[in-house]
């Protein structure tokens, strides 16, 4: 099913589900921001400019803007840029959260040291373009990173992940990684055709319990 839909528009989180997904998952992605922070740090210098693209609530964006960098986040949906703003707002960091569409990020060529998408590429209806404009945006030695679940993650794999969550909503987030957000995944051989199509000539794929690290260097 979300294939079907991506294929017309790109997928996007708006009004009481964007409230919804804001207020009950806070807490349990905490962690995970910290880890990819730390993660953008081992690659980018302090006070390096650094594009998430689709930031959702903007956990990633806050915990970046806290470690020194000077964060720019564009989300296809206006809620979760409100949302975003007012938890920025409430952590007293200052990020740039702005409305707009991966396919076509409304800034000049050569803007950012670092560009980083998490678990929201398989919501894009044109994956190749939204590639290349994180090449057209990146400056020269820059790298982007992608984040996102592998579908040929195993059962196994997915028990293990959820096993770390507390409460009613792991066995939500069970059922979502099992049925649609992995249909709607790709495999590493996917993201290798279409690194094929942009002009990124170096990069590298790391698989990591349910997902895949996505490195592109300019």
């Amino acid at each position: 099913m979300m294939r079907n839909v991506r294929k017309n528009k790109d997928l996007g989180i708006y009004g009481l589900a964007a409230k919804w997904y804001d207020r009950n998952s806070r807490k349990s992605r905490l962690a995970e921001m910290e880890a990819y922070a730390d993660e953008v740090a081992t690659h980018a210098a302090k006070g390096a400019h650094i594009l998430e693209v689709a930031p959702g609530p903007g956990y990633l964006s806050i915990e970046l803007a806290k470690r020194g960098f000077h964060v720019t986040a564009v989300d296809i949906s206006p809620d979760f840029v409100e949302i975003a703003r007012r938890n920025a707002k409430e952590a007293n960091v200052s990020v740039n959260f702005m409305e707009g569409n991966a396919s076509d990020l409304p800034f000049d060529d050569h803007r950012f040291d670092f560009v980083i998408c998490t678990a929201a590429f398989k919501n894009f209806k044109e994956p190749v373009k939204a590639l290349c404009e994180m090449y057209r945006v990146l400056k020269e030695g820059g790298t982007a990173l992608i984040v996102d679940m592998n579908r040929e993650a195993t059962d196994e794999e997915i028990e293990h992940e959820v096993s770390k969550m507390n409460g009613l909503d792991k066995y939500f987030v069970k059922f979502s990684f099992k049925t649609f957000l992995k249909q709607g995944a790709y495999t590493a051989e996917e993201f290798e055709a279409f690194i094929k199509e942009t002009p990124f000539q170096q990069h590298k794929i790391r698989k990591e319990g349910i997902g895949l690290y996505v490195y592109l260097n300019k």
